[in-house]
């Protein structure tokens, strides 16, 4: 006679997102439960079935055993019938590190790295032209060709579009025998205690040499640009004595108009775990946390003495408010005004903090007083106690008046500029991340390569595409 078959019955089950949930499960067979992240596996399996029969197992203990174990909450459950006494193997959870990635915990961003690092092709960032690398003998052979019985200036860029009086600079690169400097784009000579101006952005390059190019100035020539290159590090810079027009020439990849340099890529280059890939402004997060105007200003209708600044409540008599009381006598407002009627340039210093001296004459007393502002700024305190505060209550409270944005200089892709420069069919390794695993599988079928690419790239594509089917196989491809 056949064994009638037997259910652990639920009914009604309302724990976390699952909704009035009826079902009947058979017994003493493998049961799979099974749908989309969020739809309440995890909910009825181990916080009502597993919760309920622990619940009761427990409650067969004397009161004595009970009191070390504790009491357990009924599952928000109408009615289980059916269970027997229940084990749960816990769930195995993977590193919940923000910087982790699909890609990264399938290892398919690790072989992308390898790829981009391997078959990439860099282009400049500035003009979008591709990137150029020559050997020194190259160089010699361009320089030669390019610049046949014409005067050149061989220099070793040494500042780029960077602000400072470089006195120092001046002084070091004369200590070390040369003579001639190119400052912004002017060829002058070095004199005892020169300086520019220190707010101005400047371009400066050492003068190595000065030549006739012909075969009889090889050699000169080749000595030239190995000292130009190890000032420069790795670059060069050739101007025309005539018409002064400049080209540069790296042993770097570079680009040929504005002479930026990349070096030689590497899988970390594409890293955000690395301090070579990583954006410099997330650390490779992709988000940043931003103090929110809105959050330390909450309500505009208040004044400052009810509390209109958030960070700071009510007045009190403090420090803070004498100098906000300070503040508002130079901008003609007082702690009772709404911070809706507040100027605009009393807000930026009240923000962004200020330094500042200023009279104002008493018509009464007929004497002019001196006040004094030194005032760090309200955003600018809240950020400084979130990245330096050893205190994980401080950073807590400053975090209650940030918002996470996504970082305005990798827009989230977590990279440095250089890296997402590195492009494969007109694609960068910050576009491919983005994809969706379906759209991803589709790419890299109509990847083409050239021959020499494909031989360097094959067994790399062998293991993406192997780890992105078995995604698509096992229904990971939402």
């Amino acid at each position: 006679m056949k064994k009638k078959q037997e259910y652990i019955q639920v009914l009604g089950s309302r724990v976390h997102n699952l909704k009035n949930i009826d079902v009947k499960i058979p017994r003493n067979q493998l049961v799979v439960i099974t749908g989309l992240s969020g739809s309440g596996k995890s909910s009825l399996a181990f916080d009502t079935i597993y919760a309920e029969g622990q619940r009761r197992y427990i409650e067969t203990f004397s009161a004595y055993a009970r009191q070390f174990l504790g009491n357990l909450e009924r599952p928000d459950v109408d009615k289980i019938d059916g269970l027997s006494p229940v084990i749960a193997i816990e769930q195995k959870t993977t590193n919940r590190s923000p910087r982790s990635t699909v890609g990264t915990i399938t290892e398919i961003y690790d072989f992308l790295r390898l790829l981009f690092a391997r078959v990439g092709t860099a282009y400049s960032f500035h003009t979008n032209e591709k990137m150029v690398q020559y050997s020194d003998e190259k160089i010699q052979d361009l320089i030669l060709q390019n610049y046949n019985n014409q005067k050149i200036n061989i220099l070793s860029p040494t500042i780029k579009s960077r602000k400072g009086h470089y006195r120092e600079l001046f002084e070091q690169i004369a200590k070390q025998g040369f003579v001639r400097v190119r400052v912004d784009g002017e060829i002058i000579e070095i004199q005892k205690g020169m300086r520019l101006d220190r707010y101005k952005t400047h371009d400066i390059e050492i003068v190595i040499d000065r030549i006739k190019v012909s075969e009889t100035s090889k050699k000169r020539l080749a000595e030239a640009i190995k000292i130009a290159m190890y000032h420069g590090e790795n670059v060069i810079l050739i101007v025309e004595q005539e018409t002064k027009k400049a080209r540069y020439f790296s042993r770097n990849l570079m680009c040929p108009t504005t002479g930026i340099a990349y070096n030689k890529p590497e899988p970390n280059s594409f890293s955000f775990n690395s301090p070579k890939g990583a954006c410099p402004k997330c650390n490779g997060l992709g988000t940043v946390n931003e103090v929110s105007i809105d959050k330390i200003f909450p309500d505009k209708s208040l004044s400052i003495q009810n509390g209109g600044i958030a960070p700071i409540g009510e007045a009190k008599n403090t420090w803070i408010f004498k100098q906000l009381k300070t503040i508002g006598q130079k901008f003609n407002f007082n702690l009772q005004t709404p911070i809706k009627d507040i100027s605009k340039n009393a807000m930026d210093v009240i923000l962004y903090g200020g330094k500042d001296s200023f009279d104002i004459e008493s018509k009464l007393m007929g004497v002019t007083q001196n006040y004094q502002i030194e005032f760090e700024g309200i955003e600018k305190f809240i950020k400084n106690q979130y990245e330096q505060s050893g205190s994980s209550s401080i950073k807590r409270w400053a975090k209650g008046f940030m918002n996470e944005n996504t970082c305005s200089q990798c827009n989230g892709t977590r990279l440095k500029k250089e890296s997402l420069f590195f492009k494969i069919n007109g694609k960068n390794i910050g576009e491919l991340s983005q994809m969706d695993i379906i759209e991803l599988a589709k790419w890299f079928k109509n990847l083409q390569l050239s021959k020499t690419e494909q031989l360097i790239g094959t067994e790399i594509l062998k293991e993406i595409k192997d780890r992105i089917q078995f995604l698509l196989d096992v229904g990971l491809d939402f």
